[in-house]
């Protein structure tokens, strides 16, 4: 989930401007993204101390992937802030997103993440660990220049076109979270078994929380993750030149 709030690149930042940074974004011609080491450790039901420990392991993973993603696509890369909260706390991008678990601030590029009961309840990490990187693909796309794109679009769209520009921009960071995912599997214990399982409960469940249609549809989440996924690429990443029936 991201807010628009100030989403700018820094000076002196060589990242492609307009639709292109969307349709046509250099990070889509970087190839697979890394196999890499990520022992993240496990997740206790209950234990805020467990929950923050695996996340802040898989945000440090999450780094080094992107790093190198950056290094290729030739451009320059900074990984975000991390802040875990206990309440709905709000940003300079504004108020906590109704339906939000965490949310990152394009403004002071920080991820806010929920340390909740409900969300300790659930000791499974590839779950978190998907959900952390679907945060951290927000930052990617702020950096390759595609969130500032967005925010310039949105701003003059109305608003069932809002809505399909945010969905484009959350199932590409769906997509872009389960490509990660890929290169990191066996130290977060991603099998066969458990992925499937998780695509069957996103088609189900994964538009249930969002008041409005803009993260897509329970099936298309499943479908970008799937992309991401059986990939490990960025390339097949791109939402923004996607039919709409996929981007629904």
């Amino acid at each position: 989930m991201v807010p628009v709030g100030t989403a700018q690149a820094q000076p002196g930042q060589s990242v492609v401007q307009g639709r292109a940074a969307a349709t046509d974004n250099p990070l889509y011609r970087t190839g697979a993204m890394p196999v890499l080491r990520c022992p993240a450790g496990t997740i206790r039901a209950g234990s805020a101390s467990s929950y923050r420990s695996f996340m802040s392991r898989v945000n440090r993973c999450l780094g080094r992937a992107w790093t190198i993603q950056f290094r290729r696509a030739g451009l320059p890369f900074s990984p975000p802030k991390l802040r875990f909260v206990t309440s709905r706390v709000g940003s300079p991008c504004g108020r906590w997103p109704a339906g939000a678990g965490g949310y990152y601030c394009s403004t002071d590029r920080t991820m806010y993440i929920g340390v909740t009961r409900k969300v300790l309840k659930n000791p499974y990490g590839p779950n978190h660990a998907q959900f952390m990187a679907h945060e951290y693909a927000h930052h990617v796309q702020h950096l390759a220049g595609i969130l500032p794109y967005y925010a310039q679009a949105t701003w003059r769209a109305t608003s069932p076109g809002r809505l399909a520009f945010s969905r484009r921009l959350e199932l590409q960071a769906d997509c872009l979270a389960s490509a990660f995912l890929r290169g990191a599997a066996t130290d977060l214990k991603v099998t066969r078994e458990h992925w499937n399982a998780m695509i069957e409960w996103t088609a189900e469940n994964g538009h249930k929380a969002w008041p409005t249609n803009d993260h897509g549809l329970g099936r298309s989440q499943a479908l970008w993750m799937q992309r991401g996924f059986a990939s490990g690429s960025p390339a097949s990443c791109n939402t923004w030149t996607a039919a709409r029936s996929k981007v629904s």
